[in-house]
């Protein structure tokens, strides 16, 4: 008897360029352009700020991240919490943080 084999065959997409792999991507409308949007588990270790809510994503905690289709590169992207993706059109922009303040 063979042992059994617990892996799954994938297509992978590796000719796209894009900053980060391609698992759930999408494309999603967002101030009347196109945004490439993944969703990440947040194992990375480091914080983000949303700018949905100006409220920090610890590490770990699963959120997304979206980028201009236009080609925008690292620089570009925008670390959001699920639900403040999800509420960007019904909300407004909640920014209260001073001028020198980090944009991070």
């Amino acid at each position: 008897m063979s042992p059994r084999r617990n892996r799954i065959d994938q297509p992978e997409d590796r000719g796209s360029g894009a900053p980060m792999g391609s698992s759930l991507r999408r494309v999603e409308e967002y101030r009347g352009e196109e945004w490439v949007v993944q969703t990440v588990a947040g194992t990375a270790g480091r914080y983000y700020r949303c700018p949905g809510c100006d409220q920090e994503i610890p590490p770990g905690v699963g959120h997304v991240v979206a980028w201009p289709d236009h080609g925008g590169g690292v620089d570009d992207r925008r670390h959001w919490h699920r639900a403040c993706w999800g509420a960007r059109e019904r909300r407004g922009s909640n920014i209260q943080r001073g001028r020198g303040a980090p944009k991070y």
